[in-house]
């Protein structure tokens, strides 16, 4: 065997015990537990910017995103992307209930700020059990994921928080009822399509790790496009106004993704057929 094979084959730089790998891996988690804390205790400081700037800016007119959109549907002649006066009115019903949600917005943004961090934690937690052929190829792993996760967040945040809240918290079944919206109900609507669309764009990096060992492979992934558009297109007509525009503005991105995602899986299909 060449000594280029055998560095491939090499097995991982360090073999720990059970309670030395449980020892390391609480040393990541104390860390990231720490990065977590100090930047929510930031953010908990920042009230009125992370408030007023950020989680309540994608329910008003002026918002940039609701901007842009009514300017496209003005230019495009499809006057439902053109949000017009139209503001959410969020009221509070419960004592504590501003005083929790402060607390838990600012755990949140710094989730999301400590991200990138916490997935270098993670990487460094990972990284001694690969062989040296494994950690050549994941080289800019930690790069990617952070990326994609900001990539996300950012999607969501600009466009589909917006669009999300305008169908939602306009939609009336008459009326005579009177939207109300209460500050628990779109804090969770905010939080919750952010941080997943977040989580979702990780997806080529688990379709790249499901590829090297087999789970998928891209072939199956191109079968299944027709599937995946109907998917998408469904999910982009629920949480966007009733028009075509909206919808591909929403769709396309998160089929670049899945197509991103076949590229991957036949990357990491290529490789472990070299390996082997």
């Amino acid at each position: 065997m060449s000594a280029k094979k055998k560095a491939e084959t090499a097995e991982p730089e360090e073999e720990l015990s059970f309670w030395g790998h449980l020892d390391a891996l609480r040393g990541h988690l104390f860390r990231s537990a720490l990065a977590i804390i100090l930047l929510s205790i930031g953010a908990f400081i920042s009230r009125t910017y992370i408030f007023d700037s950020i989680i309540l800016a994608p329910k008003n007119p002026d918002f940039i995103t609701n901007r842009l959109l009514c300017k496209l549907g003005t230019w495009a002649g499809v006057p439902s992307l053109c949000f017009g006066d139209v503001e959410l009115d969020i009221i509070n019903i419960n004592l504590s209930g501003q005083f929790t949600t402060h607390m838990y917005i600012s755990f949140f943004a710094g989730l999301v700020l400590a991200a990138p961090y916490v997935i270098w934690e993670i990487w460094r937690f990972i990284r001694p059990a690969l062989y040296e052929n494994e950690r050549r190829h994941s080289r800019g792993a930690v790069v990617v994921m952070s990326l994609l996760f900001i990539l996300g967040v950012l999607f969501s945040y600009f466009l589909i928080v917006p669009l999300t809240l305008n169908f939602f918290g306009t939609y009336q079944v008459s009326e005579s009822v009177v939207n109300q919206i209460a500050l628990s109900s779109y804090i969770s609507t905010v939080v919750s399509v952010t941080f997943s669309l977040g989580v979702v764009f990780e997806l080529p990096v688990f379709v790249y790790f499901l590829a090297k060992v087999g789970i998928i492979t891209a072939d199956f992934l191109r079968r299944n496009r027709k599937y995946t558009l109907v998917i998408l297109l469904t999910i982009s007509a629920i949480i966007t106004p009733p028009d075509v525009l909206s919808q591909i503005l929403v769709c396309i991105p998160l089929y670049g993704l899945y197509e991103l995602g076949i590229l991957v899986a036949a990357r990491a299909q290529k490789r472990s057929a070299a390996e082997n």
